[in-house]
Order: C-alpha cells, then structure tokens, then sequence
C-alpha cells in the first residue's frame, strides 16, 4: 500500500516508551485551534517556505496564483520552499524504520504513528505495523476521532497508544475542534476496556482545554473507567510560526496567556498519576 507522510522524527522521545521512530501521516478531521502541526491537516502534497533568509521577491507565490505550488521549488532563490506531503510505500517504510531496530529495540523503543490523524490511513498504518510488529514495538498516537470499526482495526494490531482528550463538552469541542466528541469518547471508553497499555494526553490549552470545569469532566470520566495516568502537555506559544510556513494565519480565538487552572490537584484527587511533559 501506499501512504502520504510529512515527516518522519528519527530519535524522539515523548512519543511513547524508549527512544522512538514518529511517522507523521498527512490527513486529520480535526480542525484544533492550537494544532501544531498544520501541515498535518490536509491529506493532500503541499509546499511549505522556509521564512528564515527569505527574500520577499514573490516569484514562489507569482508561480501559484498567491499560492506555494510545484513550481514554486524551482523558482525560490535560496531554495527555501520544500515539498511536504511524501507517497511512500509500506515497503519502504518499514525497510527505513528497520535500518533503526537495533538501537530501537535496545532503548525499550520502537515506532509510532502520528500525524495528523493516523487512523485516516488506517489500511495503510495497519500493514506497516503487521509488518513490523513482531519485530518492533509499535505505538499509535490518535485523536481517536475515526469510526468505531476503524479504531478497533488498528487498536487490535498495535502495541501501545497515545490517546489525546481534548475538550468533554460537545459543543465547545465541536467550537474550538471543528467536530463533536462523541466518537472520541466512545472509541477511549473501548480503549480503556481493551487491556491494551496506553496513556491519556491532554493539551493544555488556556481558557479552554485547561479549565477547572473541563479538567475536572477530563478526571471523572477516568476515574469512571478506572484509567489512572494521565500526561499534560503545555501550549507551546510558538505554534504560529508553522502556519506561516504554510502562508496560513494562526488566529485563535482564545487567549493564551490566561493563567492556568489546579490542574495537577484535580487530577491527584482522584488517584490519577499526572505527568507534564
């Protein structure tokens, strides 16, 4: 099979246990307003500039109408405009993540599929982890915002998972994600139940993901389905910078400097492990 990928990290260490290969998959039906990685959005090839020593000449845009195109890689004088969107096959893929076993493997490591949204290649994600699976531990990171067969595919083959809440009242979800959470939960509920060794990740987003209300719903539905760890991830306020790379505006409605709430308290309270990362 063939999947679109828009980066591959080869030595990272907050994508699940050991030192790891992240596969990012283009393609996400979400829409967070603090996504950083919007290159990850879309499931189409598209072309990025690189904003550092360019020269505001606007040939990369005169070729595409006011948009990054093809052309625009030949055209850029300081070659900053790069492709971003790569068709690769499983085979290749996974002859690439093999090359790194060894040292995988000796760090209590291995592979894990981000994006994006993994799960919107998930005929892709499953063969690639197949493959590799009874060689390399193999993670998935996931929104969990796919149909409930879906996830239960992936969630079947692969070792260990990430799993991002976000927001647990629907309507703000629907705002601030662009979608509404009830498959995101249903599918965590499955999960939790599953036996399958996993963390919980919750962005902390001021005002609206890292609120006393919404931090407590996050821990009593744990604690309702017995899940004890949870890892925090701070907003990283340098997020824009991708979007004009894209000739995107990050323009979130929210404040990010809004102070942040006793989430760590709430969590503890009730006997759920917090780490930040």
């Amino acid at each position: 099979m063939i999947g679109k990928i828009f980066a591959i990290e080869e030595f990272a260490t907050f994508d699940g246990p050991g030192i790891r290969m992240s596969v990012f998959l283009k393609g996400c039906p979400m829409r967070c307003e603090w996504c950083h990685n919007p290159e990850g959005q879309s499931p189409e090839t598209e072309y990025k500039r690189n904003q550092n020593g360019c020269l505001a000449c606007g040939a990369c845009v005169g070729v595409g109408g006011g948009r990054l195109v093809e052309k625009s890689v030949e055209v850029c004088p300081r070659n900053l405009v790069k492709k971003c969107g790569e068709d690769i096959s499983c085979d290749d893929l996974c002859k690439r993540i093999m090359k790194n076993a060894d040292l995988l493997n000796a760090t209590g490591g291995g592979v894990t599929f981000s994006g994006g949204e993994p799960l919107m290649q998930s005929d892709f994600v499953k063969e690639c982890i197949d493959y590799l699976r009874p060689k390399v531990h193999c993670a998935l990171q996931t929104s969990g915002c796919a149909a409930e067969e879906t996830f239960q595919k992936v969630l079947a083959c692969c070792n260990f998972v990430l799993y991002d809440l976000k927001l647990m009242d629907k309507n703000q979800h629907v705002r601030y994600c662009g979608v509404d959470n009830e498959l995101i939960l249903k599918n965590y509920e499955t999960l939790a139940s599953s036996g399958k060794d996993f963390v919980t990740r919750l962005p902390l987003i001021p005002g609206v993901t890292d609120t006393e209300d919404n931090i407590t719903a996050v821990a009593s539905f744990m604690q309702r389905l017995s899940v004890d760890k949870i890892e925090l991830l701070p907003y990283n306020k340098l997020t824009g910078s991708k979007y004009s790379s894209l000739m995107r505006k990050y323009t979130p409605s929210f404040d990010g400097n809004i102070a942040p709430s006793p989430r760590v308290k709430i969590f503890t309270g009730r006997g759920i492990q917090v780490k930040v990362l």
